[in-house]
């Protein structure tokens, strides 16, 4: 194996799974790796965790997969103010009471990492962290915290998720941190879908961040047709928050 293609973040926004999924088919791409938080801001968390399951894709547990699959009224996410708390409480709530009590047990049972060897390369995938589900890594992390929680999983490429901003970073030690972005809730300024796809030749690391256009609209107008707040409707026409 010498290339996967790795997604996360979909917060039940099944537009743009069908989305994502209908590029990589396109694309030929295979070898597929999610990286957690199927559910939470959107309106379709059963059917996202639907497809997910019938593909068999190895999958991380994000902070609100655990949330949800514990009936937790805390999804373990950062909220700035008091108002994007209430927001998140009410989210959190709605995806409670519409998840089914199958998938909520798919979701206990995620698993909290995977690691695999991708030509002479290991790579660690992580939520949010090695250290923590919930831990965002930020583009502009030091360098020297960054090489530690490399050394914690003892990788030479660390793929996380959680803060919906994809970046790469090669780091002074040659290793690198990818975030790969996010598919259902973007928060780059770029409402479009985003995945990775990362290749190998030895020890030559190639990364590619493909976005997808969805239909957003029908997203946004289904999560105001129900009484999950509005403001995430805006949010992904924005491809913010």
């Amino acid at each position: 194996m010498n290339r996967i293609t790795v997604f996360g973040d979909i917060h039940a926004n099944l537009p743009a799974l069908e989305a994502v999924f209908a590029d990589l088919a396109q694309r030929n791409l295979n070898n597929l790796y999610c990286l957690g938080d199927l559910v939470g801001y959107g309106v379709w968390p059963n059917e996202v965790i639907a497809l997910i399951r019938e593909r068999d894709i190895p999958t991380i547990m994000g902070n609100y997969d655990q949330g949800v699959g514990q009936d937790s009224d805390d999804c373990g996410c950062a909220y700035r103010t008091p108002e994007a708390q209430a927001l998140g409480e009410r989210s959190i709530a709605w995806s409670n009471a519409h998840t089914t009590a199958e998938n909520k047990s798919y979701l206990r049972q995620l698993r909290d990492s995977l690691s695999l060897q991708l030509g002479d390369l290991k790579v660690a995938l992580v939520h949010g962290s090695p250290r923590k589900i919930n831990e965002y890594l930020y583009e502009d992390r030091p360098e020297a915290s960054l090489e530690r929680l490399l050394d914690m999983v003892e990788a030479d490429v660390l793929v996380c998720g959680h803060t919906h901003l994809p970046y790469h970073r090669v780091l002074g030690s040659g290793r690198h941190v990818i975030n790969a972005g996010s598919v259902g809730k973007p928060k780059d300024s770029d409402p479009r879908a985003c995945y990775l796809v990362l290749s190998v030749e030895g020890k030559n690391l190639s990364v590619e961040f493909i976005r997808v256009p969805y239909d957003v609209e029908k997203a946004a107008q289904a999560i105001e047709a129900t009484e999950m707040p509005d403001e995430f409707a805006e949010m992904l026409r924005q491809g913010k928050g």
